[in-house]
């Protein structure tokens, strides 16, 4: 799962971006609102999680300007003010939900996966394909009911291809989405992290799920290989 951070407090948002990364998002930064609004507009992110009070445009505006470009990413929006007409506000401009500073980043953890899950656009909490069932908000993965050990960045990648399952995805899109903004490496990592998940998902159980369609890209087979 992708998630844009835009927070200007640059303690605050490489914290944010350590921890969530920890948990298993791949997290981009952004220090001030038209850097937030501009990498929005570049990347499909699950979740943004948006400060009010931003040099060069608010919150308010960015997240009113982003629903208004048709961006259907759950937004959390954090402010060090407190008070009801502060939350309004932010709900009004098209917000999903609202966090007020300071906050337990436990908390904040909790609310951006539950967030995700009511937002999530584009597949159901629990995918099957076949014996493959792959679970996004609980970070698992079974096939044939053993639970495959994946690293975040491979369950990353195999999540990208569900939620895409049946078609061909170019390495160039799984890379974007996986990978961070400020990643800079070769292209074929991506083909690294394949191999992987096939010798963890599909090898043992004499499947062929992850396909390779030449000089196009990746695909998960609808129905588990």
């Amino acid at each position: 799962m992708r998630v844009l951070v835009v927070e200007d407090e640059r303690r605050l948002a490489a914290a944010l971006q350590r921890g969530l990364r920890a948990e298993g998002f791949t997290v981009d930064v952004a220090h001030d609102g038209p850097q937030g609004l501009w990498l929005a507009g570049e990347h499909d992110y699950d979740a943004i999680v948006l400060d009010i009070m931003l040099p060069g445009l608010n919150g308010y505006r960015v997240c009113a300007r982003l629903r208004a470009s048709g961006c259907e990413s759950g937004i959390l929006m954090l402010t060090a003010k407190d008070g009801e007409y502060d939350e309004a506000e932010a709900l009004d401009t098209g917000a999903d939900d609202f966090l007020s500073k300071p906050f337990s980043y436990v908390v904040l953890v909790a609310r951006l996966r539950a967030l995700i899950r009511r937002t999530g656009r584009r597949s159901p909490q629990i995918m099957e394909f076949g014996d493959l069932v792959i679970d996004p908000a609980g970070q698992r993965c079974t096939r044939a009911g053993t639970e495959a050990r994946l690293t975040s960045r491979e369950f990353a990648v195999l999540v990208y291809l569900a939620r895409r399952a049946g078609e061909v995805v170019p390495k160039r899109e799984i890379l974007e989405h996986v990978w961070d903004a400020a990643y800079e490496g070769d292209l074929n990592v991506v083909e690294v992290h394949v191999s992987a998940l096939r010798r963890k998902i599909d090898a043992p159980f004499g499947r062929a799920a992850v396909e390779t369609v030449r000089g196009a890209g990746y695909r998960l087979a609808a129905d588990g290989g």
